[in-house]
C-alpha cells in the first residue's frame, strides 16, 4: 500500500509541477481557484487508485483524465499518448493505414467530411455528409473522435463494418470495408477541356502538394492554357502552410490570405502573400462543395475577397477552427483548438462555411439519375459490400485522360464553370474592342453582319 501510494505520489507530484509552471503565468486569483482544483484533483486521483476495483498506474489515470479533458472542449481538441503523437505525423507525410475518409463531429453526430478519391470508403460508395452511426454494430454516440479514428484504423487487409445514416434514406446503410495503406495522389486530372481551359483537381494539401501543384500550372502553361478551373470538391484540407503557399501563386503579394483570432495576442495573425511574381493571372472558377473543408476553405476565401476567382458549386463544409500541436516532455501530445480562421474580409469560416457566388446544384447523368430514383433501400443493402463496387479493371480504364475529360465533360459543376470562363472572355474581348456587338439598328436595315474577327490565342 505504501508503495502503491508513494507511485501516486510521484504522478501528482510531476503534474502539479507542470500546472505550476502554468500557474505562475496567471494572476493571483485566477492561481488560487486553480490550485483549489488541482487540489481536488488529487484527492481524487490518490482515491481513485488507492480504492478502485482494478490496480491502474499513474500513467494510465493521467492520460485518461487528459483525453477527458481536452475531449469536453471541443470536437477537434485531443490528447495524444506517445504512438498516438508519432501517427500524426505520418498522416501529413501522405501514407497511412485506414478507409480513406475525413471525419469530424458535427451536431453530436459523428460525419463524414470526405471519402478520398481512389480509397476503400470512396469505391464502396461512402459520401460526404454520411453520418457514422455505429462501428462494428457499437454505436457511435458517446465515442470521441480520437475513438472512432482508432476504431477505423487497423493492420491493412482486414475488414471493417460501419453503419451509416444518409440524408434522403429512408433506413440505415451498412458498408464492409477493407482497410488499405492509403496513399494520397493531391493533384490529378491536370489537362485541357476545351477552347483553353484548363481543369486542376486538388485532393488535398500534404508536404509536396505545392511543389506538385505549380507542376501543374507550368504543364497548362505550355499547353496553351488561359483560364483555369480549381476543383477543391471534397478537398478535406490538411496542412494549413500548404494551403497558403497555393494560393499566393494567384495573389499579389501585400494581398490578405487568412487571419486568425484566439484569446490571446500572439494567437491573433494575418498572413499576407508574398509572392513577388505569382505564376498566373488567368480567369478562374473554383469548384467547392459540402467536402470542402479547412485548407480549401481558407484557399477559396481568400480568392474570393481579393475577386481573383468566381466560387461556384455549394455551400463548404465549414471546419475553421486552427489546432496547434503541442508536444508534451514525456512525447506525448495536445491537438488544441487555439484560434479560428477568417477570411480577407473578417468573415468566420467555422460552422458557417464558404458560401459560393454561383450556386450550382450537383446533377447525376440523367440514366443514373433515373437508376437511383428505382433502386430501394433493400438493393443497396445487398449491393453494397460486392455488386456495386467499380471493378479494378474499369477504375484503371477510368484513368485514362481521354475518359476523365470525357467524365468531366458530363459533370454540370464543370460544365457550367466552363460556360462562366467563356463569358469572361467574350466579355473582356467586347470590352477591349476586339468582339463587334450585333446592334439592333444594323439587324433592322438588313445590312450585311460581318462575323467577330478572330482573336488569336495564347
Amino acid at each position: 500500500m505504501a508503495k502503491r501510494l508513494l507511485l501516486v505520489t510521484g504522478g501528482i507530484l510531476v503534474f502539479l509541477s507542470i500546472a505550476t509552471v502554468a500557474i505562475c503565468q496567471i494572476d493571483r486569483k485566477v492561481k488560487d481557484d486553480l490550485y483549489a482544483q488541482i487540489e481536488l484533483y488529487s484527492y481524487a486521483l490518490t482515491t481513485i487508485q488507492a480504492d478502485y476495483v482494478e490496480e491502474k498506474t499513474p500513467q494510465d489515470l493521467i492520460y485518461g483524465s487528459l483525453r477527458g479533458m481536452l475531449s469536453s472542449l471541443d470536437p477537434h481538441s485531443q490528447f495524444l499518448d506517445p504512438d498516438e503523437y508519432k501517427e500524426l505525423k505520418t498522416e501529413t507525410q501522405g501514407k497511412f493505414g485506414g478507409l480513406g475518409i475525413e471525419i469530424s463531429i458535427r451536431d453530436g453526430l459523428l460525419t463524414i467530411i470526405t471519402p478520398l478519391e481512389d480509397t476503400p470508403a470512396w469505391r464502396a460508395g461512402i459520401k460526404a455528409g454520411d453520418h457514422i452511426v455505429k462501428i462494428e454494430d457499437e454505436l457511435t454516440r458517446d465515442l470521441t473522435l480520437d475513438d472512432a479514428v482508432k476504431k477505423l484504423r487497423g493492420k491493412p487487409g482486414t475488414e471493417v463494418k460501419i453503419t451509416v445514416l444518409r440524408e434522403g434514406a429512408d433506413k440505415l446503410i451498412d458498408f464492409t470495408i477493407v482497410r488499405e495503406i492509403i496513399q494520397i495522389q493531391d493533384v490529378k486530372n491536370t489537362q485541357i477541356l476545351q477552347d483553353h481551359i484548363g481543369y486542376i483537381r486538388l485532393a488535398e494539401f500534404r508536404e509536396d502538394s505545392a511543389t506538385a501543384f505549380r507542376k501543374a500550372l507550368e504543364d497548362l502553361t505550355q499547353q496553351g492554357a488561359d483560364s483555369l478551373i480549381l476543383d477543391l470538391r471534397n478537398n478535406p484540407g490538411g496542412l494549413l502552410n500548404v494551403a497558403i503557399n497555393i494560393t499566393e501563386e494567384f495573389l499579389a503579394q501585400g494581398k490578405t490570405v487568412v487571419s486568425t483570432r484566439g484569446r490571446r495576442l500572439s494567437q491573433n495573425t494575418i498572413t499576407r502573400s508574398t509572392n513577388k511574381s505569382h505564376l498566373v493571372s488567368w480567369p478562374m472558377v473554383v469548384l467547392i462543395n459540402e467536402g470542402s473543408a479547412s485548407g480549401s476553405e481558407i484557399l477559396a476565401g481568400a480568392l474570393q475577397d481579393n475577386k481573383r476567382a468566381i466560387i461556384l458549386g455549394t455551400k463548404s463544409f465549414g471546419k475553421g477552427s486552427v489546432q496547434s500541436v503541442i508536444p508534451l516532455p514525456d512525447g506525448s501530445g495536445l491537438r488544441l483548438t487555439t484560434s479560428k480562421y477568417f477570411t480577407p474580409s473578417g468573415r468566420s469560416i467555422h460552422g458557417i462555411g464558404i458560401e459560393p457566388d454561383i450556386v450550382v446544384e450537383l446533377q447525376l447523368p440523367p440514366e443514373d439519375a433515373e437508376d437511383e430514383k428505382e433502386k430501394k433501400v433493400e438493393e443497396i443493402f445487398e449491393g453494397v459490400e460486392n455488386q456495386d463496387a467499380p471493378d479494378p479493371e474499369k477504375l484503371k480504364q477510368d484513368g485514362k485522360e481521354a475518359q476523365i475529360r470525357e467524365r468531366l465533360l458530363g459533370d454540370n459543376q464543370v460544365q457550367s464553370a466552363i460556360s462562366v470562363l467563356k463569358g469572361i472572355k467574350v466579355y473582356a474581348n467586347f470590352a477591349q474592342g476586339t468582339l463587334a456587338p450585333v446592334t439592333d439598328a444594323a439587324t433592322d436595315a438588313g445590312a450585311d453582319v460581318q462575323p467577330a474577327e478572330a482573336v488569336p490565342q495564347k
